[in-house]
């Protein structure tokens, strides 16, 4: 029979990182959001030590630490000062030897494009909106309206504002060269699914389980510019989007509907490769569940709706974060017995 470990044999070394541009009010929120991690692991039961990066030599701060020693809880999204590093980042934790939560490397790279997300979603015959890639602002070709213009490499609604939904090509052209100009790569046009929007959080390896969903309702809105998550509503409590929309969890779902957006994220879970945890973006469009959105390194702060979701599941807080030490745990040699 495996040993069952309790969390103080599972000492974890939390990474989170810095960025040199930052402004004081977003580095005192990062920390903050960090140190209510740190006292919800040390709840659980875990013994913690931090390590914070604050420039690019990871392999070096990583240097001061065993990887015989900890589980890394993994909180850094980039190397500081380097974009769209998130990827490279847990490359170097894997190339030191460390066990660590989340997904590998390449699933991060391949989550970071959308388009390549996209391509490997229609590869497995999972529902996603029509799409294609703009690196002109001409859109000659794209006839579907409404549609929605994304930068192809950004999280967390980086890009998306009420201006992103197109009715027409003046329109979409504005917005494709807004997005080449600000953000200096491709970007992204999708059929805009003016429906319900769900956020699906999952965690596993082997057996996927589907935390109760969160609905994003937008019936407080009329427009349909409005009619999206953008960055305001995620991080600007001052912003209309941020106090109006409201969050339905668990999402009211007949349970046929329930059982189909189970399968539709447990499919592209596995097709993506992600592990441990991952949170789905989902809009549904005459019974039909579409993925707009992968994200296997998602906000893990305890009023997240995976955080939430995990609550509603019956893990409280320092219970999930346990959970995803011990996902992690079993990768790691010494720690495989849990």
């Amino acid at each position: 029979m495996p040993v069952q470990l309790a969390p103080k044999d599972l000492p974890v070394l939390f990474l989170s990182q810095v960025e040199p541009d930052w402004e004081a009010d977003d580095t005192a929120a990062a920390l903050e959001t960090n140190a209510r991690m740190i006292d919800a692991l040390q709840q659980a039961g875990h013994p913690v030590q931090t390590a914070e990066l604050r420039d690019s030599g990871l392999d070096t701060l990583l240097d001061n630490y065993s990887a015989d020693d900890f589980v890394v809880f993994n909180q850094c999204e980039s190397l500081p000062g380097v974009p769209h590093s998130e990827h490279a980042a847990v490359r170097i934790i894997e190339d030191c030897g460390f066990a660590y939560t989340g997904s590998a490397p390449e699933v991060l790279a391949l989550t970071e494009d959308k388009a390549e997300t996209k391509s490997v979603l229609a590869a497995h015959n999972i529902p996603t909106p029509a799409w294609q890639v703009f690196h002109e602002p001409d859109a000659a070709g794209w006839n579907a309206y409404p549609a929605i213009v994304k930068a192809v490499r950004e999280h967390c609604s980086i890009s998306l504002s009420p201006e992103s939904v197109v009715l027409n090509r003046q329109e979409m052209e504005t917005r494709i060269k807004h997005i080449l100009q600000k953000y200096r790569q491709p970007a992204l046009v999708e059929d805009f699914i003016d429906g319900r929007e769900f956020h699906v959080p999952l965690w596993g390896n082997g057996h996927i389980q589907m935390l109760p969903v969160v609905e994003m309702d937008f019936s407080a809105f009329r427009d349909i510019h409005d009619r999206l998550c953008t960055y305001d509503s995620k991080f600007i409590p001052a912003s209309r989007h941020y106090n109006v929309i409201e969050t339905l969890i668990p999402a009211p779902l007949a349970p046929a509907q329930l059982a189909a957006l189970e399968r539709v994220c447990q499919d592209t879970y596995r097709a993506l490769g992600c592990r441990d945890y991952a949170r789905l973006d989902v809009r549904m469009r005459d019974g039909v569940f579409y993925v707009l959105d992968v994200n296997p390194n998602a906000d893990l702060d305890s009023e997240a709706s995976i955080a939430c979701a995990a609550e509603q599941a019956g893990f409280p807080y320092p219970d999930m974060l346990k959970h995803l030490v011990s996902l992690a745990a079993r990768r790691h040699h010494l720690f495989s017995r849990i």
